[in-house]
């Protein structure tokens, strides 16, 4: 396969993107303009919850011609891209964020695009949980809550930062995920794409501290908004062991 440089990788993706057969319109959506780049994490993790969305049930079904003819994540091009970042997330290496939000233009066009959104935000929160190390998982998991949460407190901030390009702070008993810089802005109807944060905050707290409370989208960039914010308590999330 031919390599891809990032100068015209965005080009090359949205215009392979757009010449595949499947159940979903490909018009464009308008959206603000964002220059500059982002974790490969974060596309990955969008096509591979579409991979994961459109992979059909059973043990033969995917490799049936007429299904990747016809399911977008099984697409020889999502495959493709999917491995391509998959390398740039070895190499460290950013991606044009015109990239990312031309995906989830891409998965906001279709009928089930807050379920993709959402399983999207479960597999970067997992992969950032991954990226943790062992032994500092192992820690937080083994102590009182009272001493975990400062810990996971910092590993979730330079998690979230890196991977996100967001910030974490602490508000009373409440933590808050703020995205300047939000890749799914405009890219569905009733700011369905900002499920993906969601959904990433709510599940890398299960992972690191056993929670999954209620969340509250406290600022978003479609009310006009400068930033898009979410709000987690996790005081009582866990008990002295």
């Amino acid at each position: 396969m031919t390599s891809l440089t990032n100068e015209n990788a965005g080009s090359i993706c949205a215009s392979s993107l757009k010449g595949l057969r499947a159940p979903v319109s490909l018009r464009s959506v308008p959206t603000p303009k964002m220059t500059g780049t982002v974790n490969a994490l974060v596309p990955l993790s969008l096509l591979e919850a579409v991979r994961s969305i459109d992979t059909p049930e059973g043990d033969d079904v995917e490799y049936v011609q007429e299904h990747r003819n016809k399911r977008l994540g099984l697409s020889d091009t999502v495959i493709a891209q999917i491995r391509r970042y998959k390398d740039a997330l070895k190499r460290n290496q950013p991606i044009a964020i015109h990239e990312a939000t031309g995906i989830t233009r891409l998965i906001g066009r279709r009928a089930d695009a807050e379920g993709i959104f959402v399983r999207g935000g479960v597999i970067v929160a997992t992969r950032m949980y991954e990226m943790i190390s062992a032994s500092k998982r192992q820690i937080i998991h083994l102590l009182p809550g009272f001493l975990a949460r400062p810990l996971a407190f910092r590993e979730i901030r330079k998690a979230a930062g890196r991977y996100l390009g967001a910030s974490v702070r602490r508000v009373g008993a409440s933590i808050v995920l703020g995205v300047p810089e939000s890749v799914t802005i405009g890219s569905a109807p009733r700011a369905i794409g900002c499920t993906y944060y969601e959904s990433a905050l709510r599940e890398l707290l299960r992972l690191l501290v056993s929670g999954g409370g209620m969340i509250d989208h406290v600022h978003c960039r479609e009310r006009g908004e400068d930033s898009c914010e979410w709000r987690a308590e996790w005081r009582a999330i866990r008990t002295s062991r």
